[in-house]
């Protein structure tokens, strides 16, 4: 894996966001820095904006409050878009397609090597069957071999472990370790341990209704 250009100086931070949803106050007042190498997680039970500051990083939610930086330019910058690989709770897998046709279009915007990708998750001997047929383990290391082929600096991973066997963890790890190794950060949220060693933590609590 080609390494990122690194620095001392924090390349992720968000400063005293707030997000409001549905006249819910989601996040109040969040704020985190991540530079070259680091991996955090964000803890916390259901409701407590986890998800929700996963897709603020990723551009998809908007800020009512506070202040998000990308390598000092602002984080809602399209151009960032290319820094970031986003996973959701989805799979985002078409069920009619194969996964090598699924992760095609990814594969040629950035130039990768999908049988790399494919075979770094253990998929080449599934790569030519429908997506249906696919267990949900099995489409949950499609979706992360997706995230292989964005080649970004930044992985924003919404449970990511979620579906996998001991074996397929196993692999998850060395493929974050091997992401951070280069320089790359991680974003994850986690009900469950995940191997990512030295991660920091930051505590998500729920917020009150709006009256």
């Amino acid at each position: 894996m080609s390494g990122f250009p690194s620095s001392h100086a924090p390349w992720l931070v968000l400063h005293d966001v707030t997000v409001i949803r549905g006249m819910r106050l989601v996040l109040d007042g969040t704020s985190l820095a991540l530079s070259a190498g680091e991996a955090l997680l964000l803890t916390g039970p259901n409701g407590s904006g986890k998800s929700t500051l996963l897709r603020v990083l990723a551009g998809l939610c908007p800020l009512q409050g506070g202040r998000l930086t990308m390598g000092g330019r602002d984080g809602h910058d399209p151009e960032q878009a290319l820094d970031i690989a986003y996973l959701g709770h989805a799979d985002a897998l078409k069920p009619g397609l194969t996964l090598r046709e699924n992760l095609t279009l990814e594969a040629r915007l950035f130039g990768s090597d999908m049988e790399r990708a494919l075979n770094a998750l253990d998929l080449l001997d599934l790569a030519d069957l429908p997506a249906r047929l696919l267990s949900a383990g099995q489409k949950r290391r499609g979706a992360l071999a997706r995230i292989l082929l964005r080649h970004a600096r930044l992985w924003l991973l919404d449970e990511p472990s979620l579906g996998l066997d001991q074996r397929a963890i196993a692999r998850l790890g060395t493929l974050m370790a091997a992401h951070r190794a280069a320089g790359g950060m991680i974003v994850a949220t986690t009900h469950v341990p995940l191997p990512l060693p030295d991660a920091r933590s930051l505590a998500l609590n729920p917020s009150e209704s709006l009256s």
